[in-house]
This record gives C-alpha cells, structure tokens and sequence, in this order.
C-alpha cells in the first residue's frame, strides 16, 4: 500500500465525521415537515434510489452468490434498522443532549467489542486517547449545563442501546469486509432500512387513517433537499466509504473519529444558527482532536493482526 493510499481511510474518516456533523442541520430542517418515521423512510428511500442506478446500468457488480447473506441481514439488523429506531425511541424519553453525550462512548463500547469479537489490540496510550477524546464531547456538553437526569432511565438505556448497535456493525462489518465488497455490504444496508422503515411508515398512517399526509412533504423544496443530503451524502456516501474504511484499519481507530461530529456540529451551529461558541467549547474541541489523533498515532509500531470471522 504506498502512502497516499494509506492516508485515504483517515481523510475518508474525517469527511464522514464533517457529513455527520452537517446531518443534524438538516435533520431539524426535515423534522419541521414530517415526524421521524417519514424522515427515515424518505432518506433510506432517497439513497437506496440513487444507489440502484448505478447497479441497474451495471456501473457497480454486486455478487452475493455463495456468500453469507445471513450475516449482512444480522448486520442489516444492528445498522440502520436497531440504531435509528433505538435512537427514535429513545429521544422520546431523553434529550438529545443527553443523546450526544451517550453517543460519545461509542468508541469505548467499539474498542472493547472488537477486543472480544475481532481480537484487535489497542496500547494504553490508545485506549487513554479514545477516553480523552469521549471526555472532550462530554465536556462540552457538561460545560453548556447539560447532564445525565437518571429520572430518564427509559431513554437513556435506548440510548445505550444504540452504542452497542453501532459498535456491533462497525466490528461486524470490519469483519465482513473479507467476504463483501463495500458496495455490496451497503447496498442490502439500504434496501433492508428502506424497505422496513417504509412498511413501518405505511402501517402507522394506515392505523391513524393519515396515508395521504404521507406524501405532504414532498410539496417543500427544502424539505427534498434536506432528505437529498440525509439520504444521498449522510447515509450512502458515509455508508459506502465507512465501509471502506472498515475494510483498511481497525474498528476502534475508525469509531473515534465519529466524535469530530461534535465539532463540526457546533461549528455550524455558530455559522448557521448563530450559535454562541465560548473557551470550553474550544478546550472540549482540543480534547476530541488529540484523542483522535492519539488513538490512530500513537499504536501504528504495535498493530496486531486482525482474526477475522
């Protein structure tokens, strides 16, 4: 691998951390049009869409003949259908400040499965920077007078629940990554969240006798521009490249750049929403970018060979 190839996972990294960043912008946008339910039917559709272009006119080869179909629907199961559907729940019962501040242990919940499942090897200089890094958004939320109100415990194990979904796709399709190519893992992802959420969505207006609503968003051009980059460029852009990624470095350095979101969200927040950025938010911002760059610096001289299974 020469050096510009090695360098292509983490700069793909930082990009999905950027687009994730950007998400939350445009999933407020959204939410102003249609509940969460639609939004998600709207983004699987809008990305699942686009991608059968491509695989329609041949463009992209898939071939799933002879492969283990059951563990990309195991992995369907963990990332989108469990993570977003936890996520939704669980923000009926907690904030999303208390949901950002979950989301940060990620990392720590990705490290330690991946020790278990895929046998990777951190150092403690690694593992400290992946704490430092969690410590930093957790900071920033603490700072802004944000907490944990452990009267929310419905939500907050939801929220929990979702760290452990994303860190099981993340060490599963590292490890699937042998078996598929990134489009192949991505394609069934999609088509899996779109098909499921859109049943969901259909049965839930069909009980409430509110099916023509269903298509009410699509009247608003920010709206479909909205679903376009929740759909096109945060789920299979992001999808597409994590899986890349995956297939290169270990699932604990990928896991912690998922933390740089906070940045970039807050960063837009002030260029956008004129949102107020003060010196804890630059101290807690130093804290992610050092433990980011710690957790994949500071253990290239001891890599470990990965099992996979």
């Amino acid at each position: 691998m020469n050096s510009n190839e090695s360098k292509l996972p983490y700069f793909l990294a930082v990009l999905n951390a950027i687009i994730l960043g950007l998400s939350f912008l445009f999933v407020k946008i959204a939410l102003e049009y249609t509940g969460p339910l639609d939004t998600l039917t709207y983004r699987f559709a809008a990305s699942f869409l686009v991608m059968s272009v491509p695989v329609a006119l041949g463009w992209v080869r898939l071939t799933y003949r002879g492969k283990p179909l059951y563990k990309l629907l195991l992995l369907s199961l963990m990332y989108p259908l469990s993570f977003f559907t936890l996520q939704a729940f669980g923000l009926q019962h907690a904030t999303s400040a208390e949901g950002g501040i979950l989301y940060a242990f990620t990392p720590v919940v990705t490290m330690i499965v991946a020790s278990l499942f895929l046998k990777e090897g951190t150092t403690a200089l690694q593992k400290l920077s992946i704490f430092l890094s969690v410590f930093g958004v957790v900071f920033i939320f603490m700072m802004k007078g944000s907490g944990i109100d452990l009267s929310n415990m419905t939500g907050i194990f939801l929220l929990l629940l979702t760290c452990f979904a994303f860190a099981g796709y993340t060490v599963m399709a590292r490890s699937l990554s042998k078996q598929f190519s990134p489009a192949e893992i991505t394609y069934l992802m999609l088509g899996i969240g779109f098909i499921v959420f859109l049943a969901v969505s259909f049965a839930s207006h069909a009980s409430a006798g509110t099916l023509p609503h269903f298509l009410t968003p699509l009247s608003s051009g920010t709206f479909i521009l909205s679903v376009l980059y929740l759909g096109v460029i945060s789920s299979l852009l992001t999808a597409l490249t994590a899986n890349y990624i995956l297939s290169k470095i270990e699932a604990s350095r990928m896991s912690v750049f998922a933390n740089l979101a906070t940045i970039v969200s807050m960063a837009a927040g002030a260029l956008f929403l004129g949102e107020e950025v003060t010196v804890y938010h630059l101290i807690g911002s130093m804290l992610i970018i050092a433990g980011v760059i710690g957790t994949n610096r500071l253990g290239r001289k001891k890599a470990v060979e990965n099992v996979y299974r």
